[in-house]
C-alpha cells in the first residue's frame, strides 16, 4: 500500500488561514465602516486616487481599480517600487498605501522621504506595524497573516475595500452575501486539466487583478513560472505560446466585457491549451473548457465567489508539482530587502 502523502507544514499553515478568511473579511467590512467613510470623503473630493502596494497587495489595487473608475474616480494602480523610481504626481490626489504586513522594504522608504502625504492613508492587517503608525489606516480583522503565499490577507483587503466603496454608494449586499455563503465548486476536472502543463497563464478584462493575484500564489506556491497578461495584452502577439503545455485560466464575469473573454476562450480552445474559466457571467459554457461555474455576478460579489475556489486550485496544483509547498525557499512572509 502506498502511504498517503502527509500535507505540507507550510500549506497545513495556509488552510489555518483560509478557514478564518470569511469571518474575518465580514467583520473587517463591519469595523472599518466609518474610517471607510473618512478615505471616502477624500476619494470624492480629490477625483483621483493612487493605490500603491506590493505582490498581492498591488494584485488587490488592480483588481478594484476599475471598481473606483465606475464611480467617475480617476484610479490608478501602481507597484510602490514604481513609485519610488518613477513617481507619479501626488498632488491633490488621495494615496492609498496597502501593505498586509505594513513593514514591507518599500513601505518604509516611502515614507522615509519628503514628500506631502495629506489625503495618505493605509490598508494593513497589523494597527502596530510601521504603517499603521504612520498614516490612519483601515485595519483588518484577524492580525497579520502568517503563512506564505496572500489567502486571507487578500479576502480581508477586498473587504476594506469593499467598506470604501460602500460609503462612495454601491451596494455591498451582493458582496457580502458571497462572503456569508461561499458557493462550494468542485476543481478536480480542473486540477485533472493542469495536470501535464508546464505553465500557466491566468487573464481576465474586468477581473484581471483577480487573474494576477492568482498568478502570483500559483508561482509562489508551485514555483513554476506562472504568470497574468490582461485580455487584450494576451491578444496581442503572446499567443504564439498557446499549445497542449500550457494552461490557461479565464475569469468571466456578468459585465460588459464577458463577450472579449468568450472570444479568447474561443481562441484558446482553438490553440489545444487547457482551459479553465471561472465563470460568473450567466453566458453558457465553452465548449471543450473546463467550467467553474458560479451565480451571475460581478465587482467584489464576483471575486469574493471565485477567490476560495482560486485558492484551493492554486493550493491543489502546487501540492502536485511540490514536496514542501508553502514553505518558500528564496523569499520570506515579509520582504524587508529591495
Amino acid at each position: 500500500m502506498t502511504a498517503e502523502k502527509p500535507r505540507p507544514a507550510g500549506l497545513v499553515a495556509i488552510d489555518r488561514e483560509m478557514a478564518r478568511q470569511h469571518g474575518d473579511a465580514l467583520a473587517s467590512f463591519k469595523n472599518n465602516e466609518g474610517a471607510a467613510g473618512q478615505i471616502a470623503d477624500s476619494i470624492r473630493r480629490n477625483g483621483r486616487l493612487i493605490l500603491l502596494g506590493m505582490g498581492a497587495s498591488h494584485a488587490v489595487a488592480r483588481a478594484v481599480e476599475p471598481l473606483y473608475r465606475a464611480h467617475g474616480i480617476d484610479a490608478i494602480a501602481t507597484p510602490l517600487s514604481e513609485q519610488l523610481g518613477q513617481p507619479l504626481p501626488l498632488a491633490g490626489k488621495t494615496v492609498l498605501v496597502t501593505s498586509q504586513s505594513g513593514e514591507s522594504a518599500e513601505v518604509v522608504r516611502w515614507f522615509s522621504e519628503p514628500g506631502q502625504r495629506a489625503d495618505t492613508f493605509g490598508l494593513t492587517l497589523e494597527a502596530g506595524s510601521f504603517l499603521g503608525r504612520t498614516v490612519p489606516c483601515l485595519v483588518g480583522a484577524g492580525g497579520t497573516e502568517l503563512a506564505f503565499a496572500a489567502t486571507r490577507s487578500l479576502t480581508v483587503t477586498f473587504a476594506l475595500h469593499l467598506a470604501i466603496l460602500s460609503a462612495l454608494g454601491d451596494d455591498p449586499a451582493p458582496a457580502l452575501a458571497a462572503l456569508e455563503a461561499p458557493e462550494a465548486i468542485a476543481i478536480d476536472a480542473a486540477l485533472a486539466a493542469l495536470n501535464e502543463v508546464a505553465t500557466v497563464v491566468t487573464s481576465g478584462r474586468s477581473l484581471q487583478g483577480l487573474a494576477e493575484a492568482l498568478a502570483l500564489g500559483l508561482t509562489e506556491l508551485s514555483r513554476l513560472p506562472c504568470y497574468s497578461l490582461e485580455g487584450g495584452q494576451l491578444r496581442h502577439g503572446p499567443m504564439e505560446m498557446l499549445g497542449p503545455k500550457i494552461g490557461v485560466i479565464l475569469f468571466r464575469g456578468e459585465d460588459p466585457t464577458s463577450d472579449l473573454v468568450t472570444a479568447m476562450a474561443l481562441s484558446v480552445v482553438e490553440a489545444g491549451a487547457r482551459l479553465i474559466i471561472f465563470d460568473a457571467s450567466g453566458k453558457p459554457p465553452v465548449g471543450d473548457a473546463v467550467t467553474l461555474a458560479f451565480k451571475p455576478a460581478s465587482g467584489l460579489a464576483a471575486i469574493f465567489a471565485m477567490l476560495p475556489v482560486a485558492q484551493r486550485l492554486m493550493i491543489a496544483f502546487a501540492d502536485a508539482r511540490v514536496d514542501n509547498a508553502g514553505t518558500p525557499v528564496r523569499t520570506t512572509k515579509i520582504t524587508r530587502s529591495e
